[in-house]
Order: structure tokens, then C-alpha cells, then sequence
């Protein structure tokens, strides 16, 4: 939607000249002053902000029109009243200004300093325990940013909060206590160390009810508000679009429904249909919208899950209602849009600091293990110069993130006979020509070593879905759905999939269903988890 001044605004809150590009197919200024077109709007007075607004699908102006039969008034009969037009359009509300200017603010950019300063507040009355007023501060913020503290939510109560931010600010004020008490053995300085922590956690919890009241305040009054597009167009999907025009406070702007081709919008509360399926991407830089709501679309989930993987859907908060909305889980805080419960999902992070850290541990990984395997490294060369002759390295085309072709470096444990069966032979686990050394290198993965210089280099990472050769990359993407969706991150030196057991002549659906699993799911722990397993193969000797 264009962006409209204030002064054109109607006193609900409307700018009845603003209507979605999606609605009519050719726009009045085509036709100059001599439209065909006659719009017209119309809304209760008895709602405040209106609930619904409605335009009347453009109509030839010369067009004879049929009067209604009518009813004698002595008659004693009722007039019922006119039944909504199958043509009539409910329209979403149109952005304020303001929320335009506050549309990149976030949960965390509000909470985070507030919490930090309330930590701070002991510093205020003395610095007699400033090292461990800084330790504890860093530390709460690290344990709420775990718990998911800082994450937006659309029901917004100080007292849905409290117990998970009585319960972390105890874990955390437990491990400074642990802390102080081995570092002082005085208990004056401990006891009063401890006392400035509770006065943070006093001070935390109302910073905390202050902006939850400031937050709800502000989304009530529209100054902060994000556009959200439902996808669906059923019973869900219909009152989710009704409380959202109706309560502000949510912070969600209705931006219209999306749907799959063919469904039923017949009914005057389905008909702000803005687009179809194929169509979400297009109408998210149209409506400027920052959330989507799954409801209660009907259409596989393949094909749901193709639509929101792509870009303008990555860079949209999803909310999805869950199917047996009877059953609450038990993990999280609940949240809920007018009692019909949503859960926040959670979207791989394929970019930003965390990776950074990632790409800065894979350099210093890579780094000092080269330095400390050299030893390792020159035995396996020697080796295998010995059992095959010259030519210790082995280097092969394999397809890294986005499809860019690098070259991966192994040590030689075999000699193909030519170039074509290097790049198209799957498995070599039961060659005859694979020698003793060789064989002990796999089964060890030692002749993998190689590749930490393709980690420092950046050609790939420590941890992250097994890269392959071009010809298999080409005929598996052709066959396996998904299977292309790993090249959205880094090739890594190990993986989820191969931890597994997912190792040499495997299925290669399970593979790819690990490794975007992965994907979907990662974190530095995760990470951290697949090497200490990598680990633990290689000492069991569980390679190929």
C-alpha cells in the first residue's frame, strides 16, 4: 500500500483513496476523469476503531439499476434487512504513519537495555561488588536469551512472564553465590553481595512491567504496529482476521488473507483476498507485511513449506496456529491471539552474528588443528606415498552453499582409472584396489585431515551437510525433494547425517532429512554436539 498523510485520513482511521493493487485489476487513474468506476465506502459508527470496512466491487456508473421489491408498511411485515453482496470486499486497515517509522523496532530492542540497567542498579549505591554486579548482569541476559526472554509475544502480561523470570533470575543468582562464596571467605562481603543481587532482581522484574505496560499501551494507540498476512480461509483464519481489526494491542495490522487457488471466499468475512499461494511473495512487499499466520490452509504441507522458505516469507516472523489447539504444550511460555492459541516458530538463522562466531571458530579450529596434527599429517603422507606411490593428495570437484563449485582436498586411498569414474562411481567402500593404509584412513576418517585447509580457506566448515560431487548434487535434486535445500549453508568436515549411521551406501532421503533438519534447527550447541560425536566415530572407528 501507498503511504498516506495523516490528513487524508478519515476519523476512524481509514484513507478510503488507499485500495490494494491485488482487489481491482486496473487502477481509476487509467481512465482519468472520465472513470467508469464508482467507488464508495461504508462502516459502523458503532465501532470504535470500525471492525470492518467495506468497498463495493467498482460498478458501470450508466448502469440501469433494479429496484428492490417493496414491502407495504400496513402490511405488519418486517423489512429484513438487505443481505451482504457476494461482490462486497472487506478491506484491512490501513498503516498510520507511525507505525511505519517504528515497522524494524523489536521485542528485544525495548527489553534488553531495561533489564541491563536495572542489573546495573547496585552500581548505583556502591562499587564495591562491581566485578560481580558485571558477571551477573551478563550472565541473566545470556540465561533470558536462552529461554527465549526476549522474543516477541502477542499477549503481552507481566504475570505470564513471572515465573520464568523468577526462575532464571534465581538459576542465575545461585552460580554468582556458588561463585562468590569460593572466591571470599568473608560471609559479610558475600551476604551483602547477595543482597545487591536481589535488589537487581526486584529492579529486573519492574523494568520488566514497565515496558510490557509501555509495549501494550503503544500497540493500543497504533504507534507500533507490523503488518500480518493469514494464510487461510477458514473458521480460524476468519476470527483470527476479526480480532486482529478489532484489538490492537495484539501489535498486528491485518493485511488480508492469503489462500490456495479454488477455495471459497463467498462470504463477506472471507473476502479480503489479496492473493493466492503462488502469490505471498509478491503481496508481502505489497502490504508491507512482518508476520504470517498459518491458520487453517488447506493444502499439503510440501508445498506450504516451499512458499514460506523463500525470501520475502524468511524475512517475515511466522506464527502458526497449532492443529489440536485443545492440547497446550508444555514448553515455553503459551501465547495466544483472543484464546485461539499461536506458537512462534523458529527460522534458521542462515546469516548475522551467530554465524560470525561460527566462521571465527571454524579459522581458529582449523587453524590450531593443522599446527597440532601435523605430526598425524606427515604419518598419513608418508603412508601413503609408500602403499600408492606419488600423488598423496586427492582433490575432486564438490558442490558447496549456493551451488558454487570448489575443489576438496583427502589423502589418496585409491587410484581411479580416469577422470569420469572419480566424479560418478558412489562408493569405493569394497574396491580390491583400496590397500591396508588406505582402508585403516577411512575406517579412521584420518584421510579426511586434509579438508581443515578447505575450512580455513572458507571453501566449507567444521560442522554442516557433507558436500558432493556435481554429478550425484544434479541427479539427487532431480530425485529426492529437498535435497537441493542443503546448499543453503556451508559443506562441513562433519555432519548431523553422518553421526547418525547416515555413513557411505545410505539412503540419500534420510541423509538430506538430516541434514535440513540441521538446517532448520541450528545452534552453536548443536554444533558443538555433532563434533563431540564426530569424536567419538572416530575412536570407535565407525567410518566407512
Amino acid at each position: 500500500m501507498n503511504d498516506a498523510g495523516l490528513s487524508s485520513l478519515t476519523d476512524d482511521g481509514y484513507d478510503p483513496s488507499i485500495i490494494p493493487s491485488a482487489v481491482f485489476a486496473r487502477p481509476e487513474s487509467e481512465y482519468g476523469d472520465e472513470s467508469p468506476f464508482d467507488y464508495s465506502y461504508q462502516h459502523s459508527a458503532t465501532d470504535d476503531p470500525p471492525d470492518r470496512m467495506y468497498f463495493d466491487v467498482p460498478q458501470q456508473r450508466n448502469q440501469e439499476s433494479v429496484p428492490a421489491p417493496r414491502i407495504p408498511e400496513d402490511s405488519g411485515q418486517v423489512t429484513p434487512p438487505p443481505e451482504p453482496s457476494a461482490a462486497t470486499i472487506v478491506l484491512p486497515y490501513v498503516g498510520s504513519r507511525a507505525s511505519r517509522r517504528t515497522r524494524l523496532l523489536r521485542a528485544w530492542m525495548i527489553t534488553l537495555p531495561v533489564d541491563v540497567l536495572a542489573l546495573l542498579t547496585p552500581l548505583l549505591m556502591t562499587v564495591q561488588y562491581w566485578k560481580g554486579t558485571l558477571f551477573t548482569a551478563l550472565l541473566t541476559v545470556l540465561i533470558f536469551a536462552v529461554g527465549g526472554l526476549y522474543r516477541g509475544r502477542r499477549h503481552m502480561s507481566i504475570l505470564d512472564e513471572l515465573p520464568a523470570l523468577a526462575g532464571r533470575l534465581l538459576a542465575a543468582a545461585a552460580i554468582v553465590a556458588i561463585i562468590a562464596a569460593e572466591r571470599h571467605e568473608s560471609v559479610e562481603y558475600v551476604a551483602g553481595f547477595m543482597r545487591a543481587i536481589a535488589i537487581s532482581s526486584v529492579a529486573v522484574l519492574i523494568g520488566r512491567a514497565i515496558t510490557r505496560a509501555i509495549v501494550v499501551t503503544s500497540r493500543r494507540r497504533r504507534l507500533v504496529e507490523h503488518g500480518a498476512i493469514v494464510l487461510g480461509g477458514g473458521p480460524v483464519a476468519t476470527e483470527l482476521a476479526r480480532l486482529l481489526r478489532r484489538y490492537p494491542e495484539y501489535g498486528l495490522r491485518f493485511c488480508g488473507f492469503i489462500d490456495v487457488a479454488g477455495a471459497p471466499h463467498e462470504t463477506r468475512d472471507l473476502m479480503p483476498l489479496i492473493g493466492h499461494l503462488d502469490q505471498l511473495e509478491k503481496m508481502i512487499e505489497a502490504t508491507e507485511c512482518d508476520v504470517l499466520i498459518v491458520a487453517d490452509i488447506n493444502c499439503p504441507e510440501e508445498e506450504l513449506l516451499e512458499v514460506i522458505r523463500l525470501p520475502a516469507a524468511m524475512r517475515c516472523d511466522l506464527w502458526v496456529v497449532p492443529r489440536l489447539r485443545t492440547f497446550n504444550t508444555h514448553g515455553g511460555i503459551p501465547d495466544h491471539i483472543g484464546a485461539i492459541p499461536v506458537s512462534h516458530m523458529r527460522r534458521p538463522e542462515l546469516s548475522g552474528a551467530k554465524w560470525a562466531v561460527k566462521r571465527t571458530t571454524d579459522i581458529i579450529l582449523s587453524g590450531t588443528a593443522l599446527l597440532l596434527l601435523s605430526p598425524i599429517l606427515l604419518l598419513c603422507a608418508i603412508a601413503t606415498r609408500i602403499e600408492g606411490g606419488r600423488g598423496v593428495f586427492f582433490r575432486q570437484q564438490r558442490i558447496g552453499r549456493y551451488g558454487v563449485t570448489f575443489e576438496v582436498i583427502k589423502f589418496r586411498s585409491m587410484r581411479p582409472r580416469d577422470d569420469n569414474e572419480s566424479q560418478t562411481n558412489w562408493s569405493v567402500a569394497d574396491d580390491p584396489r583400496v590397500g591396508p593404509v588406505g582402508r585403516f584412513m577411512r575406517r579412521t576418517s584420518l584421510d579426511e585431515l586434509p579438508q581443515l585447509w578447505n575450512i580455513l580457506r572458507g571453501d566449507m566448515t567444521i560442522v554442516g551437510p557433507r558436500p558432493e560431487r556435481p554429478f550425484f548434487v544434479e541427479k539427487f535434486s532431480a530425485e529426492h525433494p529437498g535435497y537441493d535445500l542443503r546448499h543453503r549453508v556451508p559443506v562441513g568436515l562433519t555432519g548431523l547425517a553422518q553421526v547418525s549411521g547416515l555413513r557411505g551406501d545410505t539412503p540419500i532421503s534420510d541423509r538430506a532429512r538430516f541434514d535440513n533438519y540441521y538446517i532448520e534447527n541450528w545452534s552453536l550447541w548443536l554444533d558443538v554436539k555433532v563434533v563431540l560425536r564426530t569424536v567419538a566415530e572416530v575412536f570407535r572407528g565407525g567410518g566407512r
